[in-house]
């Protein structure tokens, strides 16, 4: 039985991941944000939130801003907490669109610390999208102090299948996706 082609979407903060998630669901892929599964996480898993509660405190737990801001000061408790949760249910999600019937041809899972996890090895492709720093800065408030802590993006690029710099229109953002995913599922 066929499985889906499982690619994972990163790049730099504010830099258009979750549009060009929302244009591989256009043109056809499965897609799924790991902000959306730590959302999850942190609503429903009993463990995670027990975790949280005793890091953290009470009023940690169902504060998502919060636990950010906490956890981002310390980057090594997001990994331990968070992220073998977060990659479980996403190989979850990906054996479960390999038993469809019909599987799609390409599983895109949006993961913005993908190369600071080590979590690269677990798909068929890599996309990176990176924007100039200060269109980037632009959409957001600054966020020098995060960006100092994640792998550059040039280095990003060089160990992505696919990367895009993405400084001009949604529609030529949509086109590089639209191409990707040609590529991809020709192979």
């Amino acid at each position: 039985m066929p499985r889906p082609l499982a690619v994972a979407l990163t790049g730099g903060i504010a830099a258009g991941k979750s549009e060009a998630l929302a244009s591989f669901a256009r043109h056809g892929a499965a897609t799924a944000s790991s902000d959306a599964i730590v959302h999850d996480l942190l609503a429903e898993d009993a463990e995670a939130r027990a975790a949280i509660r005793g890091r953290w405190g009470e009023d940690a737990v169902d504060d998502r801003g919060r636990i950010g801001e906490l956890v981002f000061a310390d980057p090594d408790e997001l990994e331990q907490l968070l992220h073998p949760r977060v990659a479980l249910a996403q190989r979850a999600w990906l054996d479960e669109l390999a038993q469809r019937a019909e599987p799609p041809a390409l599983a895109v899972v949006e993961i913005p610390l993908l190369f600071e996890t080590g979590g690269e090895e677990r798909f068929d492709a890599v996309v990176v999208i990176t924007a100039p720093l200060e269109l980037r800065e632009r959409r957001r408030v600054s966020f020098a102090a995060r960006e100092a802590r994640l792998v550059p993006e040039a280095e990003k690029v060089r160990r992505a299948d696919f990367a895009y710099v993405n400084d001009g229109s949604l529609e030529e953002l949509d086109a590089f996706v639209a191409g990707v995913v040609e590529r991809l599922s020709s192979s």
